[in-house]
């Protein structure tokens, strides 16, 4: 076997985008392969903040493995992400020697990781629930990659919980949450669905406030304003937007809850095709996956009131959700508890060089 550097080598870049297409069947495969060849081109748009490097486990001229080292300045950490390999505990072994060996030759000191380059991308490793197709937004992978992370000296630093909620109707009474909801709005609070001229507006909000409210996470890196909107202009063609709300006080955004419907992998693989399945699943979801909350710490128990703005919205479609990748010890993995149907788990592993 031999460990090869992609650098910006047109074939080396079809071998790493092709090892994953060929690890998955189309109903799993959850990568944009566009983005994977911008970023190993280092013309994405967050190239600029970190330094990229991917490398190919080739076994008798077939790739066999991938893996990616991403650095930022002043940051000794080094993130190792887009790993692929095939089922053989030699080529995860040699695979992990390899990268463990050059991290420790750029002076790192400890490898994180699944993070695919970035926090605003993809990391985290999934690790029970594979009888079920993938939920948008979902880090998704094969079931042998968390043995394989432990068995080449990986320990688990972050456990994540994503939570499936059955479908209620208008029998449906939560009296803690409809409470905390009415006494937000008696106390001058508006809580609502942003409009779709307002987008921009409401995408600047939940930067100021995601920046603030994430930063603890051990991935967060900051990006600038004009770079997180451009990364979530794209969001405003698939929301739908009765099921994100905004909460504000005194005109000010003080939090969010951003959902979308479930696309599975249609929008990690654009064609005409799927366009027209995505236009189709947003009109008539089948299932909305709630992806981000935040609340301001000054205005504690609103996101209560925020979730029960979002179940309102439920009841009247009649839909499931996907409560979506919650860190363990945030309140909202306890929220509704007695309504959730399914568990997915997932880890951020570490390992010390």
């Amino acid at each position: 076997m031999e460990c090869v550097k992609v650098q910006k080598d047109q074939k080396k870049i079809k071998d790493f985008v092709g090892l994953a297409k060929r690890l998955y069947d189309k109903t799993a495969y959850m990568e944009s392969a566009s983005s994977v060849r911008q970023l190993l081109l280092g013309e994405h748009l967050l190239s600029k903040d970190f330094t990229l490097d991917a490398y190919l486990i080739y076994d008798g001229g077939k790739t066999v493995g991938r893996f990616a080292i991403t650095r930022y300045p002043q940051d000794d950490t080094a993130y190792f992400g887009f790993f692929e390999c095939e089922e053989r505990a030699e080529v995860a072994k040699f695979l992990f020697e390899n990268a463990k060996t050059i991290c420790g030759e750029m002076g790192c000191k400890t490898m994180l990781g699944p993070v695919d380059a970035s926090f605003w991308l993809t990391y985290r490793l999934k690790i029970n629930q594979f009888d079920k197709l993938p939920y948008t937004g979902e880090p998704y992978n094969k079931p042998y990659y968390y043995k394989f992370f432990l068995d080449n000296g990986f320990t688990v630093k972050e456990h994540y919980t994503s939570q499936g909620y059955h479908a209620i109707d208008e029998s449906y009474v939560n009296e803690k949450f409809e409470t905390r909801f009415q006494m937000f709005v008696d106390q001058g609070y508006v809580i609502e669905s942003p409009k779709i001229e307002a987008y921009e507006q409401a995408v600047d909000d939940v930067y100021t406030m995601i920046t603030e409210l994430y930063s603890d996470f051990p991935v967060f890196k900051n990006i600038s304003r004009e770079h997180f909107q451009e990364l979530f202009a794209s969001y405003k063609s698939i929301m739908n937007m009765s099921m994100t709300k905004m909460a504000y006080y005194d005109g000010k955004a003080v939090g969010f809850y951003v959902s979308l419907p479930d696309y599975g992998n249609l929008v990690y693989r654009i064609n005409p095709w799927n366009l027209l399945k995505i236009l189709k699943l947003r009109k008539e979801p089948k299932r909305y996956v709630m992806l981000y909350m935040g609340v301001d710490p000054a205005h504690r128990g609103l996101g209560k009131a925020l979730v029960f703005s979002v179940m309102k919205e439920l009841e009247r479609s009649h839909l499931p959700s996907i409560g979506a990748l919650a860190r363990d010890g945030k309140v909202t993995q306890t929220y509704a508890s007695e309504d959730i149907t399914d568990v997915y788990e997932y880890v951020l592993l570490e390992s010390v060089l």
